[in-house]
């Protein structure tokens, strides 16, 4: 299956949350919804959708200001997304659908269950830090440089060819960077909602993501893994059926679309327990 093959005939707009949110429907059985990593959009699932779609119904959605959804007067800020995909849960009528995430949208699905748990089943987050600094100093650095400056020399990067491709507006590029860039220099830490959660959660990472896997380790601790011996039946595994991934051979920039990913993620999203 091709990004073409994906972007025809399926999708579908709903007007939520003060947005207008461009969402497409593939395969069937239990409700996934599916989110992207930021200056991407749903097309970056492509080599797996397949997979995932031959086990569920997956929900592939346009973040606000990405891909085929229009931007709005407001920040791209992960609580407010997390509310728009709540509010697309309640106007598909979904009942407590799966959450899969990557980057950005790993840490939307997480606000999404953090804020929202009653409509969330399991949620897979991937490659999506808790901490901003858990994130390596040199990447920090070059966040600190995405902005609307930064357009021109994007040109050329298949970030650019998709947005100038689907966008409502296209000309709305450097206004997405300079958005971008002001979200990822803000600081936060979300251990507390961490050690909240109550959903079954699989945290993800690439080997050499842009975390070290320490951070994602440490994530698990937060949510009572890797503290003892599972035991022979996972009588000791932890409480709140969590668990951790870390994949082999990957970065944060090829993780999303892996089969390892899918892997895994079908692995935890049918377990029975």
């Amino acid at each position: 299956m091709t990004a073409t093959d994906i972007a025809t005939g399926s999708g579908q707009y709903a007007d939520v949350n003060g947005i207008n949110l461009y969402y497409e429907t593939h395969g069937a059985g239990r409700p996934l919804v599916l989110l992207h990593g930021g200056l991407c959009s749903g097309e970056m699932f492509a080599p797996i959708l397949p997979t995932l779609a031959d086990h569920h119904q997956v929900i592939l959605v346009d973040l606000q200001g990405h891909g085929r959804t229009a931007d709005v007067d407001r920040p791209l800020d992960m609580t407010l997304m997390a509310d728009d995909i709540a509010a697309l849960i309640d106007h598909l009528g979904l009942r407590k659908p799966d959450l899969v995430g990557y980057s950005l949208g790993g840490g939307v699905a997480f606000q999404v269950a953090v804020r929202h748990p009653q409509k969330v089943g399991r949620l897979v987050m991937a490659s999506a830090h808790v901490r901003r600094d858990a994130i390596y100093p040199e990447m920090l650095q070059q966040q600190g440089q995405v902005g609307a400056a930064a357009a021109e020399f994007m040109k050329d990067t298949p970030m650019y060819e998709l947005y100038q491709r689907v966008a409502p507006r296209p000309e709305d590029f450097p206004r997405l960077l300079d958005k971008i860039g002001a979200a990822m220099a803000k600081d936060f830490d979300y251990t507390e909602e961490v050690r909240g959660l109550q959903v079954p959660t699989l945290v993800v990472a690439a080997d050499a993501d842009m975390a070290p896997p320490s951070h994602y380790v440490e994530v698990f601790k937060l949510l009572d893994g890797g503290l003892r011996d599972g035991g022979w039946a996972g009588e000791s595994r932890p409480k709140g059926g969590h668990a951790l991934a870390i994949l082999p051979g990957l970065t944060h920039y090829d993780i999303g679309d892996s089969p390892l990913f899918a892997a895994v993620t079908l692995a935890f999203l049918d377990r029975q327990d």
